[in-house]
């Protein structure tokens, strides 16, 4: 079970994104070229690796595959310190957390 909202991780980038629902995730990422390391994160820390599923009679879709990973509130603030870096409005030090889904949710 993902427990959203998520973000999405790509890899080399600080920036992430926030997807609201499963129906956000497959609307911002329809486009996206994913790389073996770009994982979503779901409020609970869990992690997920995207997969690209298509057949003969669907179109292309995505999907979430649920890993061994798990991140933690400090895991996780650190990757949204990372995000806040590249946009320069916040102070980095100031941002703390209790638990993975209220980091999670502060982006919204």
């Amino acid at each position: 079970m993902i427990y959203w909202p998520c973000i999405l991780k790509l890899e080399g980038d600080d920036e992430l994104i926030c997807l609201a629902s499963e129906q956000d995730f497959n609307s911002e990422c329809q486009e996206l070229i994913f790389s073996d390391d770009d994982y979503v994160i779901d409020s609970a820390g869990l992690c997920y690796l995207i997969e690209s599923v298509s057949g003969q009679l669907i179109p292309e879709q995505l999907t979430l595959i649920k890993t061994e990973r798990i991140l933690t509130v400090d895991e996780v603030t650190y990757l949204i310190r990372a995000n806040e870096f590249n946009k320069a409005e916040l102070c980095l030090t100031k941002i703390h957390f209790s638990t993975v889904s209220d980091a999670i949710q502060a982006l919204f």
